[in-house]
């Protein structure tokens, strides 16, 4: 009875003044992940080692070493609340939205609070499938349905290694403001700007771009088309748009953005629901040099056998390098640059950096439970990257017991070793290891290990 008085109350806030409610069915959700546990940094460095051009590593003199901690905490990163409604209006047709937020419970400072901040949308559903508008995770990052079984809670390598989800790799910000061109005197190597010059940075870095960002995103400024099942199978297209594209002037003292995306997938479910694979491809617009487009490709799938559950996944991602800054005299990029010791450029030269990550991932029913266990790998990029040692690898092994359909509580250990010029770790988790007011947990080189025990509950 309170849940159904709440439903009316947030459809209530949501209709417009002096219109009557038209949604023939609207329903408050969410699913909380609360967890405690204690976390345990290794030690490493607060900045990356440089790589010249020839090969030759360089210590970074800036590089200050940080030691090893650990401590006790409370997470609750994921958890989300958020009301969504449907309508039939005739002709087999279907209005819907879905406005969704985070709900962190620990009320973390990396953590925020904002309306609308997961996925939020409105669109039509019929027999021609589903088309909407908004915000929402790409085909690429909703692939990982088919296969992430073998962690507790939210803690295993779709938060972390799968999708390159590194620090600046999380879903972009929907409060940044992604309009700003590049000027010339703040472009350095790999499209990056220089802090001691100013702030202004071109829209690829802004938007969370460079060598080595995250192919998996929640993407905004969107359009997704999903079509009807055909024999178990399910397309989908993703287009996110260059909303803040500016011109570049002609004397060329400021050089024009245009960040936008595509991402696909196709996916097919099989045999009752035990067989599961699917494929993805995305093409990243101005996200890491100005006038390339990065791509990437993932399959990922699984199959239960009945006494275990296994999935697997693979990717490899494409990044564009092309040397900066911009000649304001020729009016065109200047190959060439060299890297400054100061601040290590990304791209080392022109050409490209490859990424690849693969995961293994297990569920054993016992009982009301399961024992759950996964592995994955982020390899070092390849290519004209300016450091190395850019990998990562991971391991966890938990039990989680179902008491409903809506509530379970498990338990979990699990490893991130990180590699020396790497700081991976689990999207959301805090605090950090040095007080920087970041949401980079770890410093680089530093290996994380999380036991904890965590509860999941849907409403």
């Amino acid at each position: 009875m309170q849940k159904k008085l709440l439903m009316m109350a947030v459809a209530g806030a949501l209709a417009a003044p002096g219109l009557a409610l038209a949604q023939a069915s609207v329903e408050v959700y969410g699913t909380l992940y609360p967890t405690f546990g204690r976390v345990k940094y290794g030690d490493g460095f607060t900045a990356r080692d440089i790589t010249l051009a020839s090969g030759a590593p360089v210590a970074n003199a800036g590089a200050i070493g940080v030691p090893a901690m650990s401590k006790f905490d409370v997470q609750a990163p994921s958890s989300n609340f958020g009301v969504r409604g449907r309508e039939s209006v005739g002709a087999g047709l279907t209005a819907w939205f879905q406005v969704e937020q985070n709900a962190p419970l620990e009320r973390e400072a990396t953590q925020a609070v904002t309306v609308a901040s997961r996925n939020s949308a409105a669109g039509f559903q019929g027999g021609f499938g589903n088309v909407f508008v908004g915000q929402w995770t790409t085909p690429w990052a909703d692939l990982d349905s088919l296969w992430a079984i073998g962690q507790v809670s939210v803690f295993g390598p779709v938060t972390s290694l799968i999708g390159r989800r590194e620090t600046t790799g999380t879903a972009p910000n929907p409060a940044v403001a992604i309009n700003k061109a590049c000027t010339t005197n703040l472009i350095a190597p790999g499209g990056l700007a220089t802090p001691a010059t100013g702030t202004n940075e071109c829209d690829a870095v802004v938007g969370n771009g460079g060598v080595g960002h995250s192919f998996w995103r929640r993407a905004s400024d969107m359009i997704r088309y999903t079509s009807p099942t055909f024999g178990g199978a399910t397309f989908d297209i993703m287009y996110q748009v260059p909303e803040h594209k500016t011109a570049g002037i002609a004397n060329g003292s400021t050089v024009s953005a245009e960040p936008s995306m595509w991402s696909s997938s196709i996916k097919w479910t099989g045999m009752g629901g035990r067989a599961r694979i699917g494929a993805a491809f995305d093409r990243h617009k101005d996200f890491t040099s100005i006038g390339e487009a990065d791509t990437g490709w993932a399959v990922k799938g699984g199959w239960n056998f009945g006494v275990v559950d296994v999935g697997a996944a693979y990717e490899r991602n494409k990044y564009k390098c092309k040397l900066l800054p911009f000649n304001a005299t020729t009016g065109n990029f200047t190959p060439g640059a060299t890297n400054l010791l100061n601040l290590p450029a990304l791209c080392g030269a022109e050409g490209d950096v490859i990424a690849k990550q693969y995961s293994l991932a297990l569920s054993v029913p016992v009982g009301l439970g399961a024992i759950k266990g996964f592995w994955a790998k982020a390899k070092d990029m390849d290519g004209p990257i300016a450091f190395g040692q850019t990998g990562a690898k991971e391991w966890g092994i938990g039990y989680e017991h179902r008491f409903s359909k809506r509530t379970s509580l498990g338990v979990e250990w699990t490893k991130i070793t990180n590699n020396r010029n790497a700081q991976f770790t689990w999207t959301g988790m805090a605090p950090n290891q040095l007080d920087t007011g970041t949401g980079n947990t770890p410093v680089f080189g530093s290996s994380v290990t999380w036991t904890f025990v965590g509860m999941t509950h849907r409403f």
